[in-house]
């Protein structure tokens, strides 16, 4: 069975649905059926046409091959200008700079854990580590904080019985998306203190 879950961040969801033919997934919770806040088909689906979404939940619809994507907004893209500009922004960073907290308390996905962030032995000062770091948050691994990284990559991208963790690939996306804003943030001219 093929089992997706494929994540597109936007600058404004809005936008793109306007322009993109889809369905609203659905969710079950609770004994009720109601819209997934994210998720769309851009295929046929079973629809419903009183409530405009599909019929069918959408872990039912996942193990009858139906697709999901997950529309999300990220407001970090509404400042980016064009593709040339995120290409622009995904240059090294200077890394030095999270250890400002004024700076890392700015950040998307990691600006409320830089006591966590300073809890490890090694600084962060690339890609990898920077998603190892994002994956330490999350609850399932939560464990490895405080470890050296060459120990954490030995079990960070092993699924965990439970808890919230992190896929690799999510990871490393997100540690660009990091990046990104760093340099985003040092074009934009903010000050931090």
């Amino acid at each position: 069975m093929f089992s997706s879950d494929i994540d597109i961040d936007v600058g404004d969801r809005d936008k793109v649905l306007k322009i993109l033919e889809h369905i609203p997934a659905s969710i079950r919770k609770n004994n009720t059926v109601k819209k997934h806040n994210t998720g769309i088909y851009v295929t046929n689906v079973p629809y419903d046409p009183i409530n405009d979404m599909c019929s069918i939940d959408y872990e039912i619809a996942e193990t009858r091959g139906y697709t999901k994507l997950d529309i999300l907004n990220v407001h970090v893209y509404n400042q980016v200008r064009n593709e040339n500009h995120l290409i622009e922004l995904m240059h090294e960073p200077n890394w030095e700079q999270l250890n400002d907290i004024n700076f890392f308390e700015k950040l998307i996905h990691i600006g409320n854990h830089y006591h966590t962030m300073k809890k490890m032995p090694e600084p962060i000062n690339n890609i990898p580590r920077l998603a190892m770091f994002l994956a330490v948050i999350r609850p399932s691994k939560r464990y490895l904080i405080g470890k050296t990284y060459a120990e954490i990559a030995k079990t960070v991208w092993e699924k965990e019985s439970d808890g919230y963790q992190f896929k690799k690939s999510h990871s490393i996306s997100y540690a660009n998306l990091v990046v990104v804003h760093m340099n985003l943030l040092n074009e934009l001219g903010h000050s931090f203190n």
